[in-house]
């Protein structure tokens, strides 16, 4: 069972020892993700996660820190969300402490030196663009931003061109004051770990010089962009990179996890209706998967594809059909069973890995000031009924709802607004 303190600063330290394994995960999230930006500094979360590895007080460069990870055999890395972001290094648990000792020193003491942003600017440019010539990634952000609009839910983490070739070390310290503050954070150890050794050292290395509360929070989300059905990314490419989705629950709503099945019989694995249908039936894609994203306060269902460039149409007006089935008739119990299944089986086989689960821990706390364990998850999962499934089912997937997000070489967008007529 996980334990809880918090620490004079306000950081939150949380811990859960796992008596299967002999490493241990340390990971810091903090509320500081895309979904904090304004138009003028979109990108600014991401690239501030590349210059936190830049070096700092002890661990001068990012040659310092790597050297030091890699000569314990450890592993470290960082991500950068809508709503969070991350940091953690996994390692044995006897170098626990040096594992806390190169976080700490990347998270309270980074330089931001201005020769390291110019060189990094390159390096996050080449990211930009791997993204942008890689479709099957790209189409998903082009989606976001089709249902959010221009706001920060519907803008790419990775940013602007502009904002990348123009942030400065001074931009940098403002987002780093007013985010990464003890109260926005939270400190999460899974692995063969002790509650109160995580505390001591914790104490030790996380002594923030500074009290301040966050600044400001993201703005409540109001509604959907309603105008627009159709998002079209003319691009000549070899395979047309479909989305076809609709707007859905936040994170917290009563019908979250019953979202989350209907996701997995929709298109979850490979025995789902997606995949047996648009795949195997009608062989038009390689790649198909159905899921959900929930964020604080709204969310997106979706099903992605990546079809032959000849066959887009059949294959929207496929998955068009498969949410119309499930709409109109309830599953049988068997299908229902069989989700459950999976979907409790793949969260066990995750929580295998100690950074999995810091970063479940560590978010529901960050976020919902709540934290919610694998039981009290799978518990829920456990109560989800075919009525449940309908009533979701029925709910999404409203004709008027629906919206297409397509890369491929097409120019006639209104050809795919009638497809949804």
């Amino acid at each position: 069972m996980y334990k809880k303190t918090v620490a004079s600063s306000g950081l939150r330290i949380i811990t859960e020892k796992l008596e299967s394994t002999k490493a241990v995960t340390v990971l810091v999230l903090a509320g500081a993700g895309s979904r904090y930006e304004t138009k003028d500094i979109n990108g600014i979360a991401h690239f501030l996660e590349h210059m936190f590895f830049k070096g700092a007080e002890k661990f001068e460069n990012a040659r310092a820190v790597s050297e030091t990870i890699d000569s314990i055999g450890g592993s470290f890395n960082a991500f950068t969300g809508k709503e969070y972001a991350g940091y953690y290094v996994k390692v044995a648990s006897e170098h626990l402490e040096i594992a806390m000792d190169v976080l700490s020193d990347m998270m309270l003491h980074a330089k931001f030196d201005k020769e390291e942003i110019e060189k990094e600017r390159g390096v996050i440019l080449e990211e930009y663009n791997m993204y942008q010539d890689t479709p099957m990634y790209q189409i998903g952000w082009d989606f976001e931003r089709l249902m959010f609009g221009d706001q920060p839910l519907g803008w790419d983490q990775i940013g602007t061109v502009e904002l990348i070739k123009s942030v400065t070390k001074e931009q940098f310290q403002d987002y780093k004051k007013r985010f990464y503050t003890p109260d926005n954070m939270v400190l999460t150890l899974a692995g063969d770990i002790e509650h109160d050794k995580a505390v001591e050292l914790a104490n030790k290395y996380f002594a923030f010089n500074q009290n301040e509360g966050k600044a400001n929070n993201f703005d409540v989300w109001k509604e959907f962009k309603k105008d627009e059905k159709v998002y079209l990314h003319e691009k000549k490419t070899e395979q047309a990179h479909i989305v076809v989705g609709v707007q859905s629950y936040p994170e917290t709503h009563e019908n979250h996890w019953a979202e989350k099945l209907l996701g997995i019989i929709l298109g979850g694995n490979m025995s789902s209706r997606m995949f047996l249908s648009v795949r195997e039936a009608r062989g038009l894609c390689y790649y198909i998967s159905s899921h959900s994203d929930n964020f604080s306060d709204c969310g997106i269902f979706s099903t992605s594809a990546g079809v032959r460039v000849g066959a887009v149409d059949e294959a929207i007006t496929a998955i068009i059909e498969e949410y119309r089935k499930i709409k109109a008739e309830k599953i049988p119990q068997s299908e229902l069973d069989k989700a459950k299944n999976f979907i409790k089986g793949k969260m066990i086989l995750k929580l295998e890995d100690s950074e999995e689960y810091a970063h479940l821990l560590g978010k529901f706390e960050l976020l919902h000031n709540d934290i919610m364990t694998p039981d009290q998850i799978l518990a829920e999962i456990e109560k989800i009924t075919v009525d449940d499934i309908h009533k979701v089912a029925q709910d999404l997937f409203k004709p008027e709802n629906i919206k297409i997000g397509v890369i491929g070489p097409y120019d006639d967008k209104t050809h795919f607004e009638n497809l949804l007529k």
